[in-house]
């Protein structure tokens, strides 16, 4: 019974089979239309009006009637090339080869940038901190200018003293500064005039000499003075100091730094011979600045200049100041030479070039007013020294003049180096400044100094 229903029901299923075949098939949903065959109306649209229907195009494989010959395809236009972007250019070979060699210069110009930038810090930390005696600004200059800008400090200072240069005119002193001590004359010994006054009337001691303390053989061996010597600055005071040469010497003593070389000395007054030190006085400009020799003893620091004025020390005791004629070695019989430009008084006469160029203060020009300084000798071989504010080169040079002197030349300029002590007493005592506005300390050249500086020591007999 069961095997007769099975039959049956496999039957039934294969007559449906053969009635779904023999039925027509729906479209499928998502099947998309069949296209129509080439050249047959598409039944989805009307058919056209002929008179509107495009023409065919020939095939391009098909002979052309017009030519009976096949009609080549025709090549489409080449497209214009287009402008390179400036934005997206592509790299030059040439500069992805020589990148490298740049890199390399550019890191060798850093390190050499860096080593100066050290050198130039530890050149300027070595000035700063070595041992010295005058202010941290004045280091500073003197740094700028022994490292090649002394062209600018030259125009910082010209400038800074033409804008404080004092007016010419003013109240008239009532007193000069007292210097010294009372009295010069001596029966025994020669005493130089006192020196005529510029300005009338003269006020009580102006011009005249004054002792400073110890006597040596019976009369001073140093005096001091004061005057006034410009009409057109009433208020402004010269120093002058005279030392008998017959009854003192002069010697000279090379600084720590200056000259170059002379490392090692005591840049002092000896503590051996200060129980016979008269006086101290400033020398001359530096030697890089001045281009002058610079000789003590046996020793040449830097050879003599023929042409350059010269303060010389002799053997025997006499000193001269003179236009050096004697070749880069002095002789046996001189022992001190400090050179320093040229002659700004010679035979009595000041000399023709005082106003021209800088060559007088190459720092600060000859135009400017400063602190300046001069020594000579008068007619009977004595030295004079003078100092004072507000002078030029040929204001320094009338002062000696009118002093006394036949022959002179300027030493330093500029009030951290302009001095001139003189002592009271023996072994140093009672120093005093020959005027009292020089800035440095009297006891100045006692302890160690930077620049080579003279002493005057009574003489012994």
């Amino acid at each position: 019974m069961r095997r007769g229903t099975a039959i049956r029901s496999y039957e039934e299923r294969i007559l449906a089979y053969e009635r779904a075949l023999a039925a027509p098939q729906a479209a499928p949903r998502h099947r998309s239309p069949e296209r129509p065959e080439p050249g047959s109306p598409d039944p989805r649209h009307r058919a056209r009006d002929p008179r509107h229907r495009s023409p065919e195009r020939p095939d391009p494989r098909s002979p052309d009637p017009r030519h009976g010959s096949p009609n080549p395809r025709p090549r489409p236009p080449e497209p214009r090339p287009r402008p390179p972007d400036p934005r997206h250019r592509p790299p030059d070979p040439r500069r992805r080869a020589t990148s490298p060699i740049r890199f390399r210069v550019r890191r060798i110009a850093a390190l050499v940038t860096l080593l100066l930038v050290a050198d130039v810090f530890a050149s300027f930390a070595e000035a700063m901190l070595r041992p010295s005696n005058v202010g941290p600004g004045v280091r500073v200059v003197e740094w700028l200018r022994d490292n090649g800008a002394a062209g600018l400090v030259s125009d910082v200072e010209a400038i800074y003293y033409s804008l404080n240069a004092p007016s010419t005119g003013g109240a008239a002193l009532r007193a000069l500064p007292k210097v010294g001590t009372a009295g010069s004359s001596s029966a025994r010994g020669y005493a130089p005039p006192p020196i005529p006054p510029v300005i009338e009337p003269a006020l009580p001691g102006e011009g005249a000499w004054r002792g400073t303390g110890p006597l040596v053989a019976g009369a001073p061996p140093v005096l001091v003075t004061t005057f006034r010597p410009d009409a057109s600055y009433p208020q402004l005071v010269a120093g002058v100091a005279w030392v008998d040469t017959s009854r003192a010497s002069l010697a000279l003593y090379p600084g720590r730094y200056e000259p170059p070389g002379g490392g090692g000395q005591a840049a002092e007054v000896p503590t051996s011979l200060q129980p016979r030190l008269l006086a101290t006085f400033n020398s001359g400009f530096k030697l890089e600045d001045s281009g002058g020799g610079f000789v003590v003893g046996s020793r040449i620091y830097a050879p003599l200049r023929d042409g350059q004025a010269t303060l010389i020390a002799y053997r025997d005791g006499r000193v001269d100041v003179q236009l050096w004629t004697g070749g880069p070695a002095p002789g046996g019989d001189v022992v001190l030479a400090r050179q320093n430009l040229p002659l700004i008084v010679s035979g009595g006469r000041l000399a023709t070039n005082l106003t021209d160029g800088p060559e007088w203060g190459a720092t600060l020009g000859n135009a400017v007013r400063v602190w300046r300084s001069a020594v000579g000798v008068d007619a009977r071989g004595n030295l004079l020294y003078a100092a004072a504010d507000l002078q030029t080169a040929s204001s320094i040079a009338r002062i000696l003049q009118r002093a006394g002197a036949v022959r002179a030349m300027e030493l330093d300029i500029n009030a951290e180096w302009v001095t001139f002590n003189f002592y009271g007493g023996w072994s140093a005592a009672a120093p005093q400044k020959l005027l009292p506005d020089m800035t440095r300390d009297a006891t100045r050249y006692l302890t160690p100094d930077d620049r080579d500086f003279f002493a005057v020591y009574a003489r012994v007999r």
